[in-house]
């Protein structure tokens, strides 16, 4: 068997063992590149608040943190998702939960309205309580499975990206005729569609779907870490509250950083955590930004790391893009379009990869048959199909 045909048989069988995977991984994060517009339309009303004077009233964030701190008394943490929030906006937090069990990933959701401190919606992400974006964004990297589900999602990662390589092997020869629109789908039957559809949709994605895979492959990595799976079965210390106002530690940290456009809170629950303050500068290309940041001592209020993009090393500048690449929130309407025509390419070269081995598998076996000559024995002959 020559190297073209083991390739082949490789990228096939990677095709068939994974393609239900790759097509729910795929339509999913079609979905979630549109999550926080989706979940703002789907729960509009209930997230839209009625302002009770010109601001958001003083020590907002600071209450908001000790409800939540009172509901739950053993928390990993506490995240704060739309600094960026405008006066008509609910505050929308993340929850870092611990129901002591491996097979669940234990995140939650809760939104209050910051005018009166009261909870709007809430509920754990491994339900359809909060929000069905919820849900599915949890599905869409541990398949509702904890830990050991994100260990799957990462090593599907790789399986596709084995799968991009092989393919772009194999059909090297084409991806210059594809690219220079010299292929065109032969609608002679299904057989020729599903062949055709199969190379052209496999060049003109390769790329896009290479990064996507490797970006959510790289971020699962924590899946395969002895910790990440230790933790998930020991229980949570009781909460240990920030002794500094969170709103204090909040603008303390934009005075180190007066140019953060924040867009990630982390509001600690556990003494060796710190308060942090993530986000892009201003004029900085979001797919650059998620690396700024600030830490403070919640029980001190010191600083303890200012730490800015250009600052870091160049592989950690690389890395700082891969959340922004896999999720395609750094270049617009048209960007996020993009990915979610991307994310149906998985779905669609797992079936007419599934067509095009279907179709080797019932191709008939060609006959042999014998000719004898006269004073030399028998050979066997094929004749055509």
């Amino acid at each position: 068997m020559n190297l073209s045909r083991r390739l082949f048989t490789l990228h096939s069988w990677f095709g068939l063992l994974t393609g239900v995977f790759l097509l729910l991984l795929g339509l999913s994060g079609s979905v979630l590149v549109f999550r926080h517009e989706l979940d703002h339309l789907a729960n509009q009303q209930l997230l839209t608040v009625s302002p009770t004077g010109p601001s958001v009233p003083p020590g907002t964030l600071d209450r908001c943190y000790r409800t939540i701190v009172r509901r739950y008394p053993r928390l990993d943490g506490i995240a704060w998702l739309n600094p960026d929030a405008g006066p008509t906006d609910a505050y929308n937090f993340r929850l870092y939960l611990n129901d002591e069990r491996l097979f669940t990933y234990d995140l939650g959701l809760i939104s209050l309205d910051p005018y009166t401190g009261a909870i709007l919606r809430e509920g754990k992400s491994a339900d359809f309580t909060p929000s069905f974006i919820e849900w599915l964004l949890q599905f869409h990297f541990s398949f509702q499975l904890g830990v050991p589900g994100a260990a799957l999602t990462a090593l599907f990662g790789l399986t596709m990206l084995v799968s991009l390589l092989t393919g772009a092997i194999i059909y090297r020869k084409m991806i210059g005729k594809v690219l220079l629109f010299s292929v065109r789908i032969n609608r002679k039957n299904w057989r020729t569609i599903s062949s055709d559809l199969h190379r052209i949709v496999g060049v003109w994605s390769l790329l896009l779907n290479a990064v996507i895979f490797f970006t959510g492959f790289w971020m699962n990595l924590f899946a395969f870490k002895d910790k990440s799976w230790q933790t998930e079965t020991v229980p949570t210390r009781p909460n240990t509250l920030m002794a500094i106002s969170a709103d204090s530690l909040y603008h303390k940290a934009l005075q180190q950083m007066p140019d953060l456009q924040p867009t990630y809170v982390y509001l600690p629950t556990q003494p060796e955590r710190k308060f942090r303050v993530n986000g892009p500068l201003i004029d900085q290309w979001v797919l650059w930004g998620t690396s700024n940041l600030v830490n403070l001592d919640q029980q001190t209020g010191q600083v303890t790391l200012v730490r800015r993009l250009s600052e870091l090393p160049i592989g950690e500048q690389l890395e700082a893009t891969f959340f922004p690449l896999h999720v395609g929130n750094y270049g617009g309407w048209p960007v996020k379009l993009l990915y979610v025509l991307i994310g149906l390419t998985p779905g669609l070269l797992s079936i007419t990869g599934f067509l095009l081995w279907w179709r080797r598998a019932r191709k008939p076996k060609r006959p042999v048959a014998t000719v004898r000559v006269t004073g030399k024995p028998a050979r066997p002959i094929r004749t055509r199909a």
